[in-house]
């Protein structure tokens, strides 16, 4: 720990802060003290811990303000999903899951270099009413899409399914707007770590990146940042398109955590990128683990107080506020730094 500075020592803490809840849940899981509800929320909460650590990454290190992230999340789950169905029979359970995160990020990459290509020419709301505008689009384009599957191959159409002309034994994959049914539930509470890790890690290790220096660069001052060669599109394209790659593979979890994933406003709409916002916002932009923290008590205590069905989203409102104001206050930040772990270790190591 001497040799490591302060940044490493507080990606540590991030990683090890991780790894110790998912090692906690596990103990309680198996000793019985957690209930089928909040066993049910812990592969949602690992998505929406991702999908922060996603956004984190535009918002926060990039500067831009994105409000389509839901729709990159529907892409990689309706791309995965999709996967999952036509190779249901043919692959193994954990090869079949693996190649559909895959599929579902790389999808959801693709479209995010194809979209951000005209929309980080934008600035400010511009930018962020597109981004939004692209999130709905995606959304109803899927409330729209019909995939079957005979033995002359995939049938496509936008009308309804009877305009597929697939043969009598042919199968439906994507319904239009009841979506895909019996996607295989691959999903599981560690799978979701692993994603969760593996995104944090290699956030914070872009962040602290040449990659990151400059993107961050552009974040501070865009003008200064091509004073000095610093190629600005390029950058910027890589961030957000690393950004939706996250967001699909996030999706690609998600959709195999359901019995059935339909693109309803709920799901995939701008509420939910709001939402992904508001966990950016309140853990605090630019910090990857405030976003984690954020992500977690948001989706948490919702849950928690539905016992008071009257007062469960007064407490919740109340919450947020008091997160809002101790999280963006300078003294209760230097408090909270003064006493975090990174502080403990500096002080062991000095006595």
């Amino acid at each position: 720990m001497k040799n490591m500075t302060k940044t490493s020592k507080d990606n540590l803490t991030t990683i090890l802060m991780i790894v110790a809840v998912y090692v906690i849940v596990m103990i309680l899981r198996s000793a019985g003290l957690i209930n089928s509800q909040m066993d049910g929320l812990l592969v949602p909460l690992c998505v929406y811990a991702t999908m922060a650590v996603s956004l984190n990454l535009v918002v926060g290190i990039l500067g831009e303000l994105s409000l389509g992230h839901a729709g990159f999340m529907c892409i990689g789950a309706f791309a995965s999903a999709f996967f999952s169905k036509v190779f249901e029979q043919s692959m193994g359970v954990f090869p079949r899951f693996l190649f559909a995160i895959l599929i579902g990020g790389l999808v959801a990459g693709i479209f995010g270099f194809l979209i951000g290509i005209p929309v980080l020419r934008l600035k400010g709301d511009y930018l962020a009413i597109v981004t939004l505008a692209f999130g709905e689009i995606i959304k109803n384009l899927m409330n729209v899409l019909y995939v079957g599957r005979d033995a002359n191959g995939l049938h496509f159409s936008l009308k309804d399914a009877a305009s597929l002309g697939m043969a009598e034994d042919g199968e439906l994959i994507i319904n239009g707007p009841l979506g895909i049914t019996g996607t295989p539930f691959d999903s599981n509470f560690t799978i979701g770590f692993v994603i969760l890790l593996l995104s944090t890690v290699f956030v914070l290790n872009l962040i602290n990146s040449r990659h990151g220096r400059a993107i961050m660069a552009i974040r501070d001052n865009r003008i200064a940042a091509g004073s000095v060669g610093i190629p600005i599109t390029r950058f910027k394209m890589f961030a957000f398109t690393v950004s939706a790659v996250i967001a699909g593979c996030a999706g690609a979890l998600y959709s195999h955590n359901l019995s059935s994933l339909i693109a309803t406003p709920a799901r995939f709409g701008y509420n939910m990128s709001i939402l992904f916002l508001v966990f950016v916002v309140l853990g605090g932009i630019g910090s990857t683990r405030g976003a984690i923290i954020a992500s977690i008590a948001l989706t948490l205590i919702p849950e928690v107080l539905r016992f008071m069905a009257d007062y469960r989203m007064l407490i919740y409102a109340i919450v947020l506020i008091v997160m809002m104001i101790v999280n963006w206050n300078p003294r209760s930040r230097a408090w909270i730094q003064a006493h975090s772990l990174t502080k403990l270790f500096r002080r062991k190591e000095g006595s």
